[in-house]
């Protein structure tokens, strides 16, 4: 039910922490994956694995990237947009500033990867799902498309004298993916292309403490998820496990979204 034998699937964002985890969960229930990213590959091609360098927000880049797959597989089975721009805990002030001075050209390059990037592989790689007649495609969303993010968390930021504040862009971005999987899975239904969302919480990678303690005392299970955690639902929407599942957004949230 949940093998993955004969199916290609295509993994944006490949290269990330979570796309790795993702590469290596399909591969292990039988499918050969594309892995889609801007950065060059650091290992070799396999049998399963083929790395492709491509720009989700190009549409002429993921045109010459269905090209090399089909070349080399055949029509893709399984999309998974996972690629994305959020703004880390660490990063510059400018881009986690207040709302009424938050950067126009960093709001319209998150927009750009996280809605307009998913909007065109949709069109290309999903448009090819379609045209075959079968396939599932997974949008890769967040906990803060569903809520706002709790800015209390960056408390202690503000203690430290620093004017911090989870921006507007990530949380407007992810709440497209909602409305706009609904949109496709009703469009694609006749096609038999089932379209969901995965909406996820935070991921342990090495944040600094004060963060984990403000973060994780917000979590019902009072932890940050592993990076291997969402596989499992990868997998699941991958295969014939979810067939009679389309429009859907499943969360994982260690509780996150419950109070």
């Amino acid at each position: 039910m949940f093998a993955l034998d004969g199916r290609i699937a295509v993994v944006t964002g490949g290269l990330g922490q979570l796309g790795r985890q993702f590469t290596g969960a399909l591969t292990a229930a039988g499918a050969r994956v594309a892995v889609l990213d801007r950065a060059a590959a650091t290992t070799a091609d396999t049998d399963a694995v083929l790395h492709v360098e491509a720009d989700v927000t190009d549409r002429a880049s993921l045109e010459r990237a269905l090209a090399r797959i089909e070349e080399r597989w055949g029509a893709p089975h399984v999309l998974i947009n996972n690629a994305a721009l959020d703004s880390p805990p660490d990063a510059p002030a400018g881009t986690n500033g207040p709302f009424e001075t938050y950067p126009v050209d960093v709001w319209r390059a998150v927009i750009d990867v996280n809605v307009t990037g998913v909007f065109l592989c949709c069109q290309v790689i999903g448009g090819r799902l379609a045209e075959a007649g079968r396939g599932s495609v997974i949008n890769v969303a967040s906990i803060y498309g569903l809520v706002s993010p709790d800015q209390r968390i960056y408390e202690y930021r503000h203690r430290a004298g620093e004017a911090f504040f989870k921006p507007a862009a990530y949380s407007a971005s992810k709440s497209a993916l909602l409305n706009l999987t609904r949109y496709l899975a009703t469009y694609w239904a006749p096609r038999q292309v089932r379209v969901n969302t995965v909406s996820f919480a935070g991921v342990f990678n090495g944040q600094d403490d004060a963060f984990l303690e403000a973060y994780t005392r917000r979590v019902p299970l009072g932890r940050m998820a592993r990076e291997d955690e969402y596989n499992g639902a990868i997998v699941f929407l991958a295969s014939d496990a979810s067939s009679y599942m389309t429009g859907a957004n499943l969360v994982l949230d260690g509780g996150y979204t419950a109070w």
